[in-house]
């Protein structure tokens, strides 16, 4: 019997089988996805029609109660509400449900809607950044208000709460992760002084993270090993040919994960051969575009970057085809670093790949800074630090040991 048959029987949701078919074919779903959909559909069907409700009473809870009573009945794998969202989505747009109506916001609601705009604005922060800094406010608001019973979680806040915080996160993370943890809450502090929700400026009596900066190498990574990543890539498939284009654009130009995400149609210039790199604090440098690089796009754009309307460059493998995301192209990475038989690393190691291979070659460090688009020499200095045979010949005899 075909999954799809109760759409020649009746029912409350059989006028709208045909128009969710066709807007889940035209999002680009493939037919075990389209299948899938309208399986789930046709058992609310039979269970609305079961329960004499009808599409005009259709609503989340009601949703909520149809997948409950699979759970009831012994189903063991019952989907949640986001498998329905298509269903509701399509309802909504031909008029038979009503949208959602907005909840009301909380106090802390209101209050993270407020900072996420003074961080876009005021601030001019990236989408990533942004949700960086939200993502804390939300962790550390929570908490404090369920603990203190306010109903933001700022209300009363004191400078011995924030160093009593700080000194539980220095203890419980490493020295990176807790200048992080610092910078979050010292930019929320700032903010809650600026906008005039505390009195006084905690984020400035804040005590840093003790760190001493520039006492670890650079973690080393051959080009050998590049190339091993690389190859591990089957360009034959979809799946490796997206792959190829990140790694590529990882490993030739040094771009962060965030700004291959961020790559647009419109930001390759053909003609003049040079791609356009958003970058932290909305800068914008351009780059010259390797062949390999480019080679590695056409090849993805022609054969295995989906058809949709987002001008983004590097989209999802599964429909509804979007953005993908910079945790995305992070895990591309690891993907292929088991492909490749090697330890799993980051795509920020491949940018630090890049600037040594440079070093070694004969690049100077303000050419490799010019490359990485960073404007503090001092960061760029570090990698110095991989030519392990110039620093043995710098390096002083220990006082006292033999010659």
């Amino acid at each position: 019997m075909r999954k799809d048959c109760w759409i020649q029987g009746d029912g409350p949701l059989v006028p709208f089988a045909d128009a969710f078919r066709v807007e889940l074919e035209e999002a680009g779903h493939p037919t075990g996805s389209v299948k899938h959909y309208l399986l789930l559909m046709g058992g609310l069907n039979r269970w609305l029609r079961a329960e004499g409700i009808g599409v005009e009473s259709l609503s989340p809870s009601v949703a909520q109660a149809f997948l409950d009573s699979k759970r009831d009945a012994g189903v063991r794998r019952v989907q949640t509400l986001t498998s329905l969202r298509p269903l509701f989505s399509c309802l909504e747009r031909v008029g038979v449900v009503p949208p959602e109506a907005p909840i009301e916001p909380t106090a802390l609601e209101s209050l993270l809607a407020d900072y996420r705009r003074h961080l876009f604005g005021d601030r001019g922060l990236t989408t990533t950044t942004v949700r960086r800094y939200e993502n804390f406010a939300r962790r550390f608001l929570t908490e404090r208000a369920r603990r203190t019973g306010t109903e933001s979680g700022v209300e009363g806040l004191t400078s011995i709460e924030v160093n009593a915080f700080m000194l539980d996160a220095s203890a419980r993370l490493v020295v990176d992760s807790a200048k992080r943890e610092a910078a979050d809450l010292r930019a929320l502090l700032r903010y809650f002084y600026l906008s005039g929700v505390l009195d006084v400026d905690l984020g400035s009596a804040m005590p840093p993270v003790a760190t001493w900066r520039g006492t670890a190498l650079v973690p080393r990574m051959s080009a050998a090993d590049v190339e091993r990543l690389l190859a591990s890539c089957d360009r034959s498939s979809t799946t490796g040919r997206r792959d190829f284009a990140v790694l590529v654009l990882l490993a030739r130009l040094g771009l962060r994960a965030g700004e291959v995400a961020a790559l647009e149609l419109d930001d390759l210039d053909w003609r003049i051969g040079e791609l356009v790199v958003r970058g932290k604090a909305r800068r914008r440098d351009r780059l010259p575009l390797p062949v390999e690089v480019g080679e590695a796009l056409v090849d993805y754009l022609e054969h295995g970057r989906p058809s949709s309307a987002s001008r983004r460059m590097i989209l999802t493998l599964y429909a509804p085809f979007r953005p993908i995301c910079p945790s995305s192209i992070t895990n591309i990475v690891y993907r292929a670093c088991r492909a490749a038989g090697m330890p799993k690393v980051g795509g920020h190691r491949l940018r630090h790949a890049l600037a040594t291979e440079m070093l070694r070659q004969g690049g100077d460090l303000l050419e490799i800074a010019q490359v990485l688009r960073q404007s503090d020499l001092g960061t760029t200095a570090g990698y110095a630090k991989v030519d392990r045979v110039a620093l043995r010949s710098v390096a002083q005899r220990w006082p006292g040991s033999a010659a």
